[in-house]
């Protein structure tokens, strides 16, 4: 079963905008044994729509349309649409019925013509119910090929793909099933687990594949299982990511489907009733806003304090004049005295720390652009590591909290 994604609109393709509902309906069709083999996104132009569309309806069983159903003269998807199938706008007296609601509850401008134009679909489609907007969604089959057009405002698509596009597809089609597992790594580079893991992979079921995930720090390895008999597909994917976590267990950190790594950590803090603290430096920040993400982070969260300047470090984390004149500002000794200092501040149970030079200058500290140092304070006293992360400044940081993180994660196993 495969599935093609359009997305249509001018402010794709200029960046004004950035392309989130492709990967989303992606993601929620995969999850019922769909496999995406193409998304295109097009212009608001006719000719590229209607070429997208006989392109897509010659790959796959699904095309899944978003945007340009608004009611301007820029939005042409309907027409485009009707011209495609050789048909006719009507009325839908629902949808007319549900516009008119929305702007004598919702919306303070009086409704115009323009807007129950909306109510106009293509006489063959079977209307999808929009309950947040005024666009409907459109289904429409023909010669064994389903096509369906969403609006391209996220939370109205997204709404449309739970109650009616999904169980429509589900219900519609016979699907096989599709499994996925995903291993979190950090500390070591794609190439140099691939000579690890190398026969485990080569001894793969043909009904498994394994697919490297490499970015800033990390990399997830990503197994994937797809056939008729489930059972079949959960014992094979289990026996391989066990074999995996014999092998490199050191490296792994979790499972995706477990959630990220800063709520996996904000999980084995709130188990085990313990609380944390920031103190960050070349980070400026990022470490705390990642562990805030995460839904209930107030509960293990007692604050952070981004010391930048090199007086911030000693007015606000107190780290001493001498020592920092001794070692430098980005150094181990500087570094642990933050994340001791913080945990005593914020009167939290870790404190942790970030140093270092992230370049493009090396600012206060003769240490070369990518020398990193990352503390973790607790009861059980300081670890304190050092890192050469290279002389990108976005990757430096982005790898930075990455390991500090992964540091966490171990420091909190040890309670």
């Amino acid at each position: 079963m495969l599935a093609e994604i359009i997305t249509i609109g001018d402010e794709i393709l200029i960046g004004q905008i950035v392309d989130t509902n492709s990967a989303f309906i992606a993601s929620e069709l995969n999850k019922i044994g769909i496999s995406v083999f193409q998304i295109t996104s097009v212009q608001d132009d006719r000719q590229h729509i209607l070429k997208a569309l006989e392109e897509a309806s010659g790959r796959a069983q699904i095309v899944l349309m978003t945007g340009g159903l608004g009611p301007t003269k820029d939005d042409i998807t309907k027409l485009t649409l009707c011209e495609y199938f050789d048909d006719t706008l009507v009325k839908d007296p629902e949808v007319l019925k549900n516009i008119e609601y929305l702007f004598r509850t919702y919306i303070s401008t009086p409704i115009s013509e323009v807007n129950r134009r909306q109510a106009l679909v293509p006489s063959r489609a079977k209307v999808l119910p929009n309950a947040h907007g005024t666009a409907p969604g459109m289904w429409i089959e023909h010669k064994d090929r389903v096509y369906i057009s969403l609006p391209g405002v996220p939370f109205e698509m997204k709404e449309l793909m739970a109650n009616h596009v999904l169980p429509g597809i589900a219900a519609r089609f016979s699907r096989p099933y599709i499994l996925h597992k995903t291993l979190m790594t950090y500390g070591l580079g794609e190439s140099a687990i691939a000579e690890r893991i190398s026969l485990i992979e080569n001894s793969l079921p043909p009904f498994i594949k394994l697919a490297y995930l490499p970015n800033l720090g990390k990399v997830r390895l990503r197994l994937t299982a797809k056939g008729q008999d489930k059972a079949i597909l959960e014992k094979g994917i289990k026996e391989v990511a066990d074999k995996l976590y014999a092998t490199i267990g050191d490296i792994i950190s979790g499972e995706e489907e477990s959630g990220t790594l800063e709520a996996i950590v904000g999980k084995l803090l709130t188990s085990k009733q313990l609380t944390m603290a920031t103190a960050e430096s070349f980070t400026g920040g990022k470490i705390a806003e990642q562990i805030t993400s995460v839904p209930g982070a107030s509960a293990y969260f007692t604050g952070g304090i981004v010391a930048y300047a090199t007086r911030t470090k000693k007015e606000l984390l107190q780290v001493g004049e001498e020592l920092i004149e001794k070692h430098s500002v980005v150094s181990a000794e500087v570094a642990s005295a933050m994340a001791e200092n913080v945990r005593r501040i914020m009167k939290a149970d870790f404190g942790i720390a970030t140093t270092g030079n992230a370049g493009p200058t090396k600012g206060d500290s003769d240490a070369p652009v990518g020398t990193v140092f990352i503390a973790i304070a607790s009861e059980k006293g300081t670890v304190v590591e050092s890192f050469s992360m290279g002389n990108h400044r976005v990757r430096i940081v982005q790898k930075g909290v990455h390991k500090a993180l992964e540091m966490l994660q171990k420091e909190i196993l040890k309670f």
